[in-house]
């Protein structure tokens, strides 16, 4: 059976793993940063790049440990190769293709949102392709028709923020804390989420895109205006948020592509609120809904050595040549969305 070890460094968490072609997680390692960054509310990338230099090798020893494994018994090197902060690209990367240089095993260097849209087949091994993903996470809100490793149509992004950064600005903005998302989440299940009148950007228009921008800002003002309480502010925001979700994905559904599951992944996916929205939007389409375990919504080193076993099993393997990227789409043929820039 072959084994992939999945290397993650792309933002703030560092992570090593093991993973069977089958399936299974052999064993997974994880060193988050919260308590670096939180005095700063967001992520320092200098300070990422050194915690990853520091953490990445005691993390694959203590993996190669919980597997009962050495290298030797590794068949396959995979690290994520972008997107993300450089910095920390470069750290997982340069490191895989030091194991892999050395051992003589195959590297596959894994796009982090290929690691995210193909984490729910880790999960759910009976789900096929193709399926219809909504990735919703930090950096990233995009609807993709998923119809294999490496192939893959966009359907829609966001023209301006995503919506996990639009969560992190309001947990900055409310004085939650940090990280932003599950603070927000906490105190939208305290507040009201009609006490507060929000903008829902794009819904009901022809555009199939994603806009949050112009949300932020009206959080910014009814924080500012006194108004409103804190809970009332960020239950207010996530419910725009998921009505912003839900009828762009119901636009993508209604459209014809063919696809036998509703599937969300990436960080914001870890929301219950979003989730249960989703789901109740694909019973209304006759599809099942499939959504990772929490654990396996953030970033986690399982994904990109799962994302490596399903490229691995199709021939795409990558040289030494291989470049760290900040930006790395997966479908670099869409079309530009207006607006959205390098985020396309």
């Amino acid at each position: 059976m072959t084994i992939i070890l999945g290397l993650e460094s792309s933002c703030d968490e560092t992570a090593a793993a093991l993973v069977s072609a089958d399936g299974r997680i052999l064993a997974h390692r994880l060193a988050t940063q919260e308590e670096e960054h939180r005095p700063y509310g967001g992520v320092v990338p200098e300070l990422a790049a050194r915690a990853h230099v520091e953490v990445l090798t005691p993390l694959i020893e203590a993996a190669l440990a919980d597997a009962k494994m050495t290298l030797d018994d590794v068949d396959v090197i995979a690290a994520t190769a972008g997107p993300g902060l450089i910095g920390g690209v470069m750290v997982g990367l340069v490191t895989g293709k030091a194991l892999a240089h050395a051992t003589g095993k195959p590297l596959i260097a894994v796009n982090h949102l290929e690691g995210h849209a193909l984490s729910p087949r880790l999960a759910d091994r009976s789900l096929q392709f193709p399926y219809m993903l909504l990735l919703v996470s930090g950096g990233h809100c995009q609807l993709l028709h998923v119809r294999g490793p490496g192939d893959y149509a966009r359907l829609a992004t966001t023209i301006d923020d995503a919506a996990g950064e639009a969560f992190d600005k309001t947990a900055k903005l409310l004085g939650l804390g940090y990280p932003g998302g599950p603070r927000v989440e906490q105190a939208a299940a305290r507040g009201n989420a009609k006490a507060v009148p929000l903008p829902r950007p794009l819904v009901g228009t022809a555009e199939p895109h994603f806009s949050f921008a112009g949300l932020k800002s009206a959080v910014m003002r009814a924080a500012q205006s006194g108004q409103y309480g804190a809970d009332d502010i960020a239950a207010s925001f996530q419910q725009a948020v998921i009505d912003c979700l839900v009828d762009r994905t119901r636009r993508q559904l209604s459209a014809g592509h063919p696809a036998g599951a509703l599937v969300v992944a990436g960080g914001v996916a870890a929301n219950q609120a979003i989730r249960a929205a989703l789901e109740n939007l694909a019973a209304d389409h006759g599809v099942p809904f499939v959504a990772p375990p929490l654990w396996l919504c953030t970033d986690n080193a399982a994904m990109i050595a799962w994302a490596g076993a399903e490229r691995y099993a199709v021939g795409l393997v990558d040289d030494m040549s291989v470049p760290a990227r900040p930006r790395w789409p997966l479908d670099p043929d869409a079309e530009k969305a207006r607006g959205a820039g390098v985020k396309a």
